[in-house]
């Protein structure tokens, strides 16, 4: 992940093959690991570089055409290669804490999820492919790892610039817009499908010449109010439900600028969609959409939406 340069400072770009061996030691898909118990659903193969995003996709979803460009990293992988580029700063973390270098774990490692648009990326002047003008990149980032020692929990690490984009690595980059639903939970779909496998799991590494056992928490908490609801099957934000937390309405919510409880979840999100697929009680589109409160697609990847400007006040 470390940006591989020329001995002059400026960046180079070459394809995959033409990379030294030095410089593929940079990449995902170098180090070698193990899962216990094994991921399911996921290959045991640890050489795996960057990776075609439509994969394993027909061409079509549910009759969709995607119609897109899309390359990732897969998500064990990329978490791997993270960990050996902090290998010094998790090695001394130790020494700082005076805890035995040779520790092997098990690591508790808290990842942050974020997507967002890129914008407008098309080419000006260009005769490419025709795919659509815009971009979508999810990446992560290590926020904390501690250790278990002595019944305590000590953090050896915390990101001190989170938000910074020299640690927020890159898991998925696409050609699309962000309120396209089919072809988000078509490319990000298998990514969760790891992520989630992993949750059950521990990684096993090598750092520091030592086979060390890691655990991941991950929190999705990089998203902008139009992603989260997005991914979580809510309505676009013009619509009269106007908050990703609770049930208010427009209305509902200039009368009363108090009194708000948090009700949505992920869970639920999901239960309402189901709802409004079935419509079991056979209700008017109006009277379902009152039901589910404007969950009208299904919710794909859990997010943990922060306090909006609705709840600040």
């Amino acid at each position: 992940y470390r940006t591989v340069k020329a001995i002059t400072g400026r960046q180079i770009f070459q394809p995959l093959h033409a990379l030294r061996t030095a410089e593929k030691a940079l990449l995902p898909g170098f180090h070698p690991f193990e899962w216990m118990p094994p991921l399911k659903n996921v290959s045991s193969n640890t050489e795996v570089g960057i990776i075609n995003g439509l994969s394993g996709l027909v061409q079509s979803v549910d009759e969709y055409p995607v119609d897109t460009i899309s390359k990732r990293f897969r998500y064990d992988v990329a978490l791997v290669s993270t960990l050996k580029d902090m290998e010094e700063d998790i090695l001394e973390g130790l020494k700082a804490h005076e805890l035995d270098d040779y520790l092997s774990g098990p690591f508790t490692v808290v990842i942050k999820e974020s997507c967002d648009g890129m914008g407008d990326v098309s080419e000006k002047h260009g005769c490419g492919p025709v795919v659509p003008e815009k971009a979508v990149r999810f990446s992560f980032t290590i926020m904390t790892i501690a250790v278990h020692h002595n019944s305590d929990n000590v953090r050896i690490f915390e990101e001190s610039k989170p938000n910074s984009e020299l640690c927020c690595k890159p898991l998925c980059l696409m050609l699309a817009d962000e309120s396209d639903h089919e072809t988000l939970t078509a490319i990000l779909s298998p990514l969760i499908a790891e992520r989630e496998s992993m949750k059950g799991s521990e990684l096993m590494l090598e750092l520091g010449g030592i086979l060390r056992k890691f655990k991941f928490v991950f929190r999705g908490t990089g998203y902008d109010e139009k992603l989260v609801r997005e991914v979580e099957g809510l309505e676009a934000s013009g619509s009269v439900y106007i908050c990703t937390l609770c049930d208010s309405t427009r209305l509902e919510a200039s009368q009363n600028i108090v009194l708000h409880s948090i009700t949505r979840s992920h869970k639920e999100n999901l239960e309402r969609y189901e709802i409004w697929r079935s419509n079991r009680h056979h209700e008017s589109v109006d009277e379902l959409r009152d039901r589910v409160k404007g969950v009208s697609a299904k919710p794909f990847i859990e997010t943990l939406p922060s306090i909006d400007a609705l709840h600040c006040d």
